[in-house]
């Protein structure tokens, strides 16, 4: 039976991603900075971790507790909506350290048990932000992009050891992480200047038929990647994904 490690699973993609690999018969181990257990329903093929991607010990304490993994799917991320030009470079660097720094950590830590076997996949889950440009996200995208360049070159990098590395590009999806996990981020960053753009942003995103991304979706696509025996890299999660990724700015990148 194979063994799937998930972070970021405390709501989200990263819940329902979850919630799928189990449903598919999978040994999961769902990991949170704060574990919480009423998520899911108790199973003896399931086991949700205390998991702070930032931190060596924390990653090293996780990989002793869950044993052989098949799959890492590295799933956890903080999202951030403002302006650059008032955005603490602390914050920025807290951006970076979760979303780009703590999925090289945790690939660098999985790996040579992979490559040992000759097997296993990796899954970075990044945005569709990666795949058309958007307003006050600057920041967050760059965040992302680092990771589809990263996982792009160590695809190559361990294809010589059977070992796959796919990415997955969720659409934009009303109470995930994204939505969720700014925090106090998100205070001061939206100046009066920006008020307008800001405004059109969101109103484009609530608009009545606007294309959106659900856990479901995501679930299903991530659940594919790992799965995928291909070459192929990217995978566009969700309706709003897939429209972007179809566009000839997208596909000439």
């Amino acid at each position: 039976m194979k063994t799937v490690l998930i972070t970021g699973c405390s709501s989200g993609y990263g819940l329902e991603t979850a919630r799928r690999f189990h449903a598919e018969g999978w040994n999961v181990v769902a990991t949170m900075r704060t574990p919480r257990t009423d998520l899911f329903s108790a199973s003896a093929r399931l086991r949700v971790l205390p998991l702070d991607v930032t931190s060596p010990a924390s990653i090293a304490a996780v990989l002793e507790a869950s044993g052989p993994i098949d799959v890492l799917v590295n799933n956890a991320g903080i999202g951030l909506f403002g302006a650059l030009e008032v955005t603490p470079m602390a914050t920025v660097r807290e951006v970076f350290e979760t979303n780009t720094f703590g999925v090289i950590a945790m690939t660098q830590a999985v790996v040579p048990q992979m490559r040992a076997r000759r097997s296993g996949v990796v899954v970075n889950v990044t945005s569709s932000a990666t795949l058309a440009p958007m307003p006050l996200v600057a920041v967050y995208t760059a965040s992302k992009v680092a990771v589809e360049g990263f996982t792009a070159s160590l695809a190559f990098e361990l294809a010589a050891f059977d070992v796959r590395v796919k990415v997955v590009e969720p659409g934009y999806g009303p109470g995930t992480a994204f939505t969720k996990n700014t925090g106090s981020r998100l205070e001061g960053l939206l100046p009066e200047a920006y008020a307008p753009l800001a405004q059109a942003a969101f109103a484009e995103l609530g608009k009545e038929g606007a294309l959106v991304t659900t856990g479901a979706d995501v679930a299903e696509v991530v659940w594919q990647a790992a799965n995928d025996t291909s070459e192929r890299l990217q995978f566009p999660a969700g309706p709003d994904a897939v429209a972007l990724a179809s566009q000839p700015a997208a596909c000439g990148r």
